[in-house]
């Protein structure tokens, strides 16, 4: 039976199931049956198909979904504004107003009156359509329908609700910054964190004396608000930031994420005031601040930074000797090179990436002679990056050495360096990247399949690339997709992950993500994760790990396929790290904070239920212990 029938089930699950399972599908054909749906007699499938013709991506969904606004459930209204956002500017810009004025009706009817809680994943039905209604203002950069729907006639917010600044702070509009500097003394530290957020992004010098106060050390600031208070700051680049700054970094006990904050930010604003404390931190214990303090400063004073290298050591941790690299970028071509070159020879093929992008930044010749060489490394991360660059930088002569590039790659477990050779083929000669791009669609890897079909359709929108693809490849038996465990199962698995710091439990969310919770699961039980660092934390955003080389480019050598969902990204939501659509494997994130923008976007497969404690205290660099599962048969080992 095909999902299209399942629309008519009698069961209104099934018919939920079979519209997101389309939605997910992605093919412009669906959205047609989908459309057909929208009357349907129960409001959560109709919300479901909406939700489902926002995964599709089509602009034939705009007017259905347009239609979907004036729903009579608000469940439904919620997920037609997601959806449209879904769909980008480019097709669903003309939906603006309309959903400017289904949030204008809800807020002037007391939707937001009583804000729902900060950390609640979902309000109540109307705060909920709200939401995802600023998602998709947001989403189509639409400020003139923000001030229709949660702004006065003076421009002020009509509720403190975080979601309004989240929306705001991301909506890439000037004349928000006044709704945003009001914003930031808010109690709410998420509402806050966004407004300074956005005034940041905004380059609002004139928030600077609003920013200032939650600098001082002396005042008790939230630790989420403090660390991107620090981030505004060094984007606004304002002299006045600095003496609180480093008032901030000469404190006994400085958390790691945030005196890396205070590092970078003082690197952005300049200033020879910050010089003895950079240099004080270059035989910091931890190699992040060391790599921190090493490129900032570079930035901050060429010169010192000259005087300095000249009495450092090779350093033994590749993390900084990568930092070098960059740093470098600083100097002139003749004093940098001969550092570059012995990091272009480094042992640790992770330095090697970086002193390529360096050695181009330089415009140091023999730049093609080293990225040639680079792309018949073993080590496929190396060959990415180098295929990357070369289309960058538009290298036509290296045609020949990508499609050579593409061809070994073929034999890797992953496709990030076989991608990354096709790709930057087709920027440099369009012609020769056709043929590959057709023997792509019967790649073993879907993500492959799929980016070479989008890829000949942007080159010919009369190709039949998407459908040739099809029936995807996959490497999950064909009876787990009948297991009961997944399809209806009687508990919700839990992971605990085991930390120096503590123990992070989550439960995973097996309804919503099946495969992606399987195969997390499976990589567990092999003792994947553990011994892994936290290879990346992003104060007030997120926690990263699962990469066995700890510099972001790793995985288990075979790709996953998103399971997107309606879900929110609450604070201590898990999902799927990604280099694009369809690259999960092993990576995941833990946020900090709510990231409605991550919604629809990023498979979510599970949700912190004890330890967000932990989470807020990991820093970059700390090790997983082990990763232990309870599948509510086997308890999990002690």
């Amino acid at each position: 039976m095909d999902l299209v029938s399942l629309l008519g089930d009698t069961d209104a699950r099934v018919r939920r199931r079979a519209a997101l399972a389309i939605g997910r599908v992605g093919l412009a054909s669906g959205g047609t049956a989908l459309a057909g749906r929208l009357q349907d007699p129960d409001a959560e499938v109709r919300a479901m198909v909406a939700f489902g013709l926002g995964l599709i991506g089509d602009a034939a969904g705009v007017e259905p979904l347009i239609t979907a606004l004036g729903d009579p459930s608000v469940l439904v209204k919620g997920r037609a504004a997601h959806a449209l956002g879904l769909l980008g500017t480019e097709k669903a810009a003309r939906a603006a107003p309309a959903i400017a004025q289904m949030v204008k009706l809800l807020v002037d009817g007391g939707a937001i009156a009583t804000p729902p809680p900060d950390d609640e994943p979902r309000g109540s039905g109307e705060a909920e359509a709200v939401r995802r209604g600023l998602i998709a203002l947001t989403a189509l950069r639409s400020y003139d329908g923000l001030a229709t729907a949660v702004l006065d006639a003076q421009g002020r917010p009509r509720s403190g609700w975080w979601p309004i600044a989240a929306a705001l702070s991301r909506v890439g509009d000037d004349r928000a910054v006044p709704a945003l500097t009001e914003l930031v003394s808010s109690p709410s530290p998420y509402t806050a964190g966004y407004a300074l957020r956005g005034l940041g992004e905004r380059k609002a010098v004139a928030a600077v004396p609003t920013l200032l106060p939650l600098l001082d050390v002396a005042r008790q600031v939230h630790p989420q608000v403090r660390v991107v208070a620090v981030r505004a700051a060094g984007q606004l680049r304002d002299a006045r930031a600095t003496a609180p700054l480093l008032a901030l970094l000469r404190q006994k006990e400085v958390p790691q994420g945030l005196e890396l904050e205070i590092i970078d930010a003082l690197a952005q604003i300049g200033g020879r005031e910050a010089e003895p404390e950079l240099i004080d931190r270059l035989t910091a214990k931890s190699p992040f601040v060391r790599a921190a303090a090493l490129r900032s400063l570079a930035r901050v004073d060429a010169l010192s930074f000259t005087t300095v290298l000249s009495g450092l050591d090779p350093d033994n941790d590749w993390r900084v000797r990568a930092a070098m690299a960059d740093a470098l970028t600083t100097l002139s071509p003749e004093n940098a090179t001969p550092m570059l070159e012995q990091l272009i020879a480094d042992k640790d093929a992770r330095v090697l990436p970086a002193a390529l992008r360096a050695w181009h930044k330089l415009t140091l010749p023999n730049l093609e002679k080293h990225l040639t060489a680079a792309l018949t490394r073993e080590d496929v991360p190396v060959r990415a990056a180098a295929a990357s660059l070369a289309g960058e930088q538009k290298i036509t002569t290296m045609r020949d050495a990508l499609v050579a590039a593409w061809q070994r790659s073929r034999t890797d477990a992953g496709d990030d360096a076989r991608w990354a050779a096709l790709e930057s083929l087709a920027v440099i000669d369009p012609a020769a990247a056709r043929a590959p791009m057709e023997e792509t669609l019967a790649d073993r890897d879907w993500s492959m399949r799929l980016r070479a079909a989008r890829w000949l359709v942007s080159q010919d929108p009369a190709s039949d690339a998407l459908s040739r693809i099809r029936p995807a490849p996959t490497a999950v038996a064909a009876d787990l997709y009948d297991a009961p465990r997944l399809i209806t199962p009687s508990f919700s698995p839990q992971v605990y992950i085991d930390t120096a710091k503590g123990t992070v439990q989550v439960e995973l969310a097996v309804l919503d993500a099946p495969l992606t919770v399987e195969n997390f699961i499976a990589l567990a039980r092999r003792g994947y994760f553990d011994g892994l660092p936290i290879h990346r934390v992003v104060p007030a955003f997120v926690v990263q790990g699962g990469d066995p080389r700890g510099d972001g480019s790793g995985g288990p050598g075979y790709s996953i396929r998103d399971e997107l969902s309606d879900r929110a990204y609450a604070r201590g939501t898990v999902g799927m790290a990604l280099s694009g659509p369809d690259t999960g494997g092993s990576q995941w994130f833990v946020t900090h904070a709510p990231q409605p923008h991550l919604e629809g976007r990023y498979t979510v497969f599970g949700q912190v239920v004890q330890g967000m404690d932990v989470v807020d205290r990991l820093e970059v660099g700390d090790t997983i212990t082990r990763v232990r599962v309870w599948d509510g048969v086997t308890p999990p080992p002690q």
